[in-house]
């Protein structure tokens, strides 16, 4: 098992986005993702990767089939439904593809959290330690 510290950069090639800053979560079931203008159009979902404070957005529109609609309740235990979306995600050595819900994060300081699905049985989290993979 690979170890990672409890912030970490990732990449996601399909969406073109780089060295993003990620908060592992390991209260969190699942991924999310920041994005803004989120639509639902059929079996696919329209959203746009603007945000100025993170670097790696690219202010592109993006289209990509709907995974799965489904309730999910944030950490101050408001329930959002949200659209996930399948995705490669790699974090550090690694890629694995993962299901990522969308949302609006623009007050969090961290625009995506990696979520305990992903993580399990692939990773170690050193709560001590932040971007231990660029290290690597």
């Amino acid at each position: 098992m690979e170890v990672i510290g409890y912030i970490e950069r990732v990449d996601l090639p399909g969406l073109e986005l780089f060295a993003l800053d990620a908060k592992i979560d390991t209260g969190a079931d699942s991924c999310s993702m920041h994005c803004d203008d989120i639509e639902v159009e059929g079996e696919k979902v329209i959203f746009t990767l603007h945000d100025e404070v993170h670097p790696a957005y690219h202010g592109k529109r993006l289209t990509l089939p709907i995974s799965k609609i489904k309730n999910v309740k944030s950490s101050n235990g408001s329930i959002e439904e949200r659209v996930f979306v399948k995705s490669m995600l790699k974090l550090g050595c690694k890629t694995y593809e993962a299901e990522i819900s969308l949302t609006n994060r623009e007050n969090m300081k961290y625009p995506m959290l990696i979520g305990r699905r992903f993580l399990s049985h692939h990773y170690l989290i050193d709560v001590s330690h932040k971007y231990i993979t660029k290290e690597k």
